[in-house]
Parts: structure tokens; sequence; C-alpha cells
């Protein structure tokens, strides 16, 4: 009997919650699909007919311009018909359940939900909710998960790296509220990636992550010590000013990524950043815009990652 609620009981994905708990021939599956998209966004014409006559609902109860669009965008280039409901500026301030407007929605004999949440396990509510047939992809819940950014970064890594299985991977920056950092480290533990780091201040660690086989460090220059991947997390400005950090300024001097401290990686390594940058934060210019920085390119993947995934679940 399978527990996972992601799967259907033959073992296929039905949903996508998290990465967490996903078979590798699932991950692979998705990433393997995802090559064939690549070529479709490269075309005069950028449509296949897949999901053509599907209803696909972007459910956004948080706002979200950029995994939004990447969405409607992978949506539409399937062919489906796409409806973006900013659900926190109508029903929900009216007083409607979540489960409420799900539920009225699926009576309009809605397809597929795309649920970005700021409560943790949103999404898997829903997935419990909904009737059989109506799939649902996470796009972001809480503090919680973010598998397709997960999914995406894992594509953007082996597009230029190859393989998972001899690889040094960091992730850099704000562990405690990040969403993307557990999504991505389940991910490449699962993939075989056989040394994860997380390097962050001790006031930005999750005391969680140590349980998932990461090591730690709090200092760039021994972290980044023969590293090949280096994954930049979003540090929100408004966080900076709370009690975890003294400054900008300060966060930037001692973990933010410039060209001096990239020197200490691999001599190839690669940077990605899931989005938006915080410049002279996280992240210096010359680094987002130089030789080694994927982050353009993550952009134009996730978008042929999130139709593989809609087209996975929807059983093409």
């Amino acid at each position: 009997m399978n527990n996972n609620p992601q799967l259907n009981r033959d073992g296929e994905l039905q949903h996508l919650l998290t990465t967490e708990g996903l078979p590798i021939s699932i991950l692979l599956k998705i990433l393997d699909t995802a090559e064939s998209f690549v070529g479709v966004t490269e075309r005069d014409i950028k449509k296949v007919p897949l999901l053509r006559g599907k209803s696909i609902f972007n459910l956004f109860f948080e706002p979200s311009t950029r995994t939004r669009t990447t969405f409607e965008i992978a949506a539409k280039r399937l062919s489906a018909d796409v409806v973006n409901l900013d659900v926190a500026a109508s029903s929900q301030s009216k007083g409607e359940t979540m489960l409420d407007t799900v539920n009225n929605l699926s009576a309009m004999h809605a397809d597929m939900f795309i649920v970005r949440h700021s409560q943790s396990g949103a999404a898997h509510l829903i997935a419990r909710h909904v009737k059989p047939g109506i799939h649902v992809i996470n796009a972001g819940d809480g503090r919680h998960a973010h598998p397709t950014q997960a999914l995406l970064d894992m594509f953007t890594i082996r597009r230029y790296k190859k393989d998972f299985h001899s690889l040094r991977v960091a992730i850099i920056g704000d562990i405690l509220h990040s969403r993307v950092a557990r999504s991505q480290i389940h991910a490449l533990t699962t993939l075989g990636v056989p040394e994860v780091r997380v390097i962050t201040p001790k006031t930005l660690l999750s005391n969680k992550v140590e349980r998932l086989g990461v090591q730690v460090y709090h200092d760039m220059a021994q972290g980044l010590k023969d590293v090949d991947v280096l994954l930049m997390l979003r540090l929100q400005n408004e966080r900076m000013l709370g009690a975890r950090l003294p400054s900008a300024e300060e966060y930037f001097k001692y973990y933010g990524l410039t060209q001096e401290k990239l020197a200490l990686a691999s001599q190839d390594a690669i940077v990605l950043h899931p989005g938006p940058m915080n410049r002279g934060v996280e992240i210096d210019s010359a680094v987002a815009d130089g030789k080694q920085s994927v982050i353009l390119s993550q952009v134009t993947f996730g978008i042929a990652v999130r139709m593989a995934v809609m087209t996975i679940l929807m059983g093409n």
C-alpha cells in the first residue's frame, strides 16, 4: 500500500507537493521529460497541444509575480486554458475559506490547481480534499516546500554538470525561513549528491536541517572550499532589520557572494539563485552577471520543468 499522498496506487505522480519522499525514478522522469520541452521554448511557435481543453487555475493566496508567470507560460505552451486568481484580494477577504474557494472552482471543471500560500501544508490540505482526477501543484507553502523551484535547480545543475554523483553542493544564506532550501536538500540527496553543505549565520540556521544529512558551515571560506555548485538563497530585506542580523551591509560582508569568495570554490563552479535577487546583499552584481552565473538559464529551464510536471500529472 502506498502511503505517499503525491502518488496513486500504481506509484504514479498525481500531485506535486514536496520533493521529500519522492522516489528517484519520479525525479528523473520529470528531469528527462523537461529535456524534451526545452526545444519547444526555442521554436518560433512555442506551443504543443498536450493539454488542449484542460483548465488550470493559478490559485495564489500570496503574491508572486515570477512563479505565477512561469506557471502561466508553461500551461499556455501546453495549450491549456489558464485562469489566474489573486485570491488574497477577492473571495478570501469576503470570508470564504480556502476549501470553499477550491470547491467552487472544482464545480467549474478545474483539472489542476497551482497553489501558493503563506501557510505550510496548504497545498497538502487542498490535495486531500479535491476530487479524483484533479491535480495539485505546490507553488510554495510557508516555510515548508517549493518543489518546482528545487526541480528546476536540479535540471540546471544536471545541464551544466551532467552527473550528480561526484558533486559538492553548497546552499548559502537564510536556511531558517527557506522553503526552497528544504526542497533542494531532499532533491539533492535523493539524486545521489554525496556532499551537501549549508553555509549560514547561526541565527539563520534551522535546528532541523542537520537531520537532513547536510554539513553545516558558518564560515564562507571553509564552506566554499572545492564546491562545484553554489545555490544562493534570497534574503528578504525586511528580515535584515530584525534581531537575527545586524544589517544588510554586515550580512554582505560575511555571507554575500563576491568574486573573491567565489574564487574559493572549484574553478568551474556554477552559481544559481531562485530570485528575485537582492544585489549587494546576498550576491554581488559582478557574480550575478558573471560567466559562472547560470541564473538566467534557471528561468528558461523553469518553464520546461513546469511543463514536464503538468504533463506527467495529467497522464501524458
